[in-house]
């Protein structure tokens, strides 16, 4: 049983800090088969006693062609914990990955991540569920992170909780305090149903190359597991270059816009007025080095940005556009950013044109950008 406390208590802490389960919560877990979201399973299916907190759980499978998998076993676990897996026919997504697969490559694991969200989006809206947990544990944050670090130069791992607003769902992970030493005891300790994902990509990829790097790191300095996990919760800030920097905009270099990370940047700021949307990116536009303007960014999916509350003069609004247009459509492509509650004559000279869409009361405007 002590692996299971050990994960239990990792899930409440996750969930007390970043309010990942609400009462009456309807929420489907992505099931791989595999160690990690067996447990992530397991732990929900007694959480709700243990946190007094009352949730549906539904538990899927997503068939992705990979292999013929034998679910007998799955399901007779699944069942033991009083689920019905439901598996979904998503056979398709493999064609479409070995389309895009290059010469000499594995199949690209960026575009199945994505693939997979958009099917379990896609799901949950079929069933009427408004939360899809997934079982990122503790080590694959920090492998992200260091992935991020010599691949993307970004200083970046995934979110413990991530609301798509115009979908109407939340992502969730509950596992993220979690280690993997303990998921992996818990499905011994408890005989669970392994199953091979059958992926042809499994063993060669960057995450396992980066896996043995750090298990390297590990052995000769075993205080960097632990020093790495309390990292990603350190609220003290970056001692980087970007403490400083200004991002200046490609067009008019007296322009330029810095990140609000500081209490000084905030202080008097719109955004502190306002309760900030989870995931929201807040920016000080700046003119000669001088505040003249705020904006913000959110994702609302993979490739679609909103850009809001933006203040400041006519110039400096459209310089405060126009820069992080710039900044976005390098890592994103192709990408559409919706524009929500500007001037009708600063959206236009910024290239975007109206949009009349359901369920969006404001006023707002697109620009699609495809490289």
């Amino acid at each position: 049983m002590k692996y299971i406390r050990n994960v239990l208590a990792a899930l409440r802490k996750a969930d007390r800090d970043f309010s990942l389960i609400d009462e009456g919560d309807k929420i489907l877990v992505g099931l791989s088969g595999g160690k990690d979201s067996l447990s992530l399973l397991r732990a929900l299916s007694v959480y709700g006693k243990f946190a007094g907190k009352n949730f549906t759980v539904r538990p899927v499978y997503l068939d992705l062609g990979f292999a013929n998998v034998d679910l007998d076993g799955l399901k007779a676990y699944v069942s033991s914990l009083g689920y019905d897996l439901y598996v979904s026919d998503s056979r398709f997504v493999y064609d479409v990955l070995k389309a895009h697969t290059k010469e000499g490559h594995h199949i690209p694991c960026s575009i199945c991540s994505r693939m997979k969200k958009a099917a379990m989006n896609n799901i949950a809206h079929e069933l009427g569920f408004s939360k899809v947990a997934f079982a990122h544990h503790n080590d694959d944050a920090v492998e992200t992170l260091f992935m991020n670090m010599v691949h993307g130069g970004r200083v970046a791992t995934f979110e413990p909780k991530m609301t798509l607003e115009r979908a109407g769902i939340t992502f969730i992970r509950p596992l993220i305090y979690a280690r993997e030493s303990d998921l992996k005891n818990l499905a011994l300790e408890e005989n669970m149903s392994v199953l091979s994902t059958g992926c042809p990509a499994n063993g060669h990829t960057e995450r396992e190359t980066t896996k043995e790097f750090l298990e390297q790191v590990y052995h000769s300095h075993p205080e960097a597991r632990d020093n790495f996990r309390s990292m990603l919760s350190n609220y003290e800030p970056f001692q980087l270059y970007f403490n400083d920097i200004e991002m200046e905009n490609e067009k008019d270099h007296s322009y330029a816009l810095k990140p609000m990370i500081f209490a000084d940047d905030i202080r008097g700021s719109l955004i502190s007025e306002k309760r900030k949307k989870i995931g929201e990116k807040d920016f000080l536009i700046l003119h000669k080095h001088l505040k003249c303007g705020e904006i913000s960014y959110l994702h609302l999916n993979d490739h679609r940005i909103m850009l809001f509350n933006i203040s400041g003069d006519k110039n400096s609004q459209l310089m405060g556009i126009s820069s992080l247009i710039h900044l976005i459509s390098r890592d994103v492509n192709p990408v559409t950013f919706v524009l929500s509650g500007a001037r009708n004559d600063i959206a236009i000279e910024a290239g975007f044109i109206k949009k009349e869409e359901p369920g969006i009361k404001l006023p707002h405007y697109i620009l699609r950008i495809k490289k």
